[in-house]
């Protein structure tokens, strides 16, 4: 239906890359929101240039201070990419048209696959092949995981990150680790940071009034700055 919408309203290019990209992400994607993102990440910002890493962090910490599932900001990656090239004559209906598309290829595989596979679920627990598969899954998510909140670790903290070549390998993939410019470091993010740690870690503040006391402060420090 939404590739019915693209070619009869000859709307290519863009939207069509947004919608193809997201349906590879809903059907071949494992390991929920957090493990999603990191891919979508660096696939929107580097490949794709549909937004800066700025723009991303921001639709992260709006996800994160919103009701609704975290998966939810894929759906601003898709507007703020056919905003940025609109299709249409209006950038802001372009935008929401990336965004519906967005949320259409996101949810409806999802929703298709819990709706085939619920009746199986319990059958595939009870087999000790499947069990193993799905425990080394786990333990790659864990470390998908981990590669986002680097990600965006660094690029909270710092202004400005660039590429290294490290030894050989740099010939062997697009572009080389992400490695940090020092004299770009923000000292109220990196204070931010260590001080919502130990709230978090050391105090067991909750996570909705953390939130809130480090959106607070950094809109203190904004306005201070």
């Amino acid at each position: 239906m939404p590739l019915g919408f693209l070619a009869v309203f000859g709307a290519a290019g863009t939207l069509t890359d947004i919608f193809g990209f997201f349906v590879k992400v809903a059907l071949f994607s494992f390991g929920g929101a957090y493990a999603v993102l990191s891919f979508v990440a660096q696939e929107a910002v580097v490949t794709y240039h549909w937004l800066t890493p700025a723009q991303m962090l921001d639709g992260l910490a709006l996800a994160e201070t919103t009701p609704g599932p975290l998966v939810l900001v894929l759906c601003f990656v898709g507007f703020l990419g056919a905003y940025a090239a609109p299709a249409f004559a209006a950038p802001l209906i372009s935008g929401m048209i990336g965004a519906l598309l967005t949320a259409w290829a996101i949810f409806v595989p999802s929703f298709v696959f819990i709706f085939a596979g619920a009746p199986f679920i319990e059958d595939l627990r009870k087999n000790p092949a499947l069990s193993g598969a799905m425990a080394g899954i786990g333990a790659a998510i864990v470390g998908v995981i981990a590669n986002l909140s680097l990600w965006f670790a660094l690029h909270v903290m710092f202004g400005s990150v660039e590429r290294i070549e490290l030894f050989a390998l740099r010939p062997l993939f697009d572009a080389g680790p992400v490695w940090p410019v020092w004299s770009s470091l923000h000292l109220s993010s990196l204070v931010l940071s260590l001080m919502a740690a130990v709230a978090l870690f050391g105090l067991r503040i909750g996570v909705v009034p953390l939130l809130l006391a480090a959106g607070l402060a950094g809109l203190a420090i904004s306005s201070w700055l």
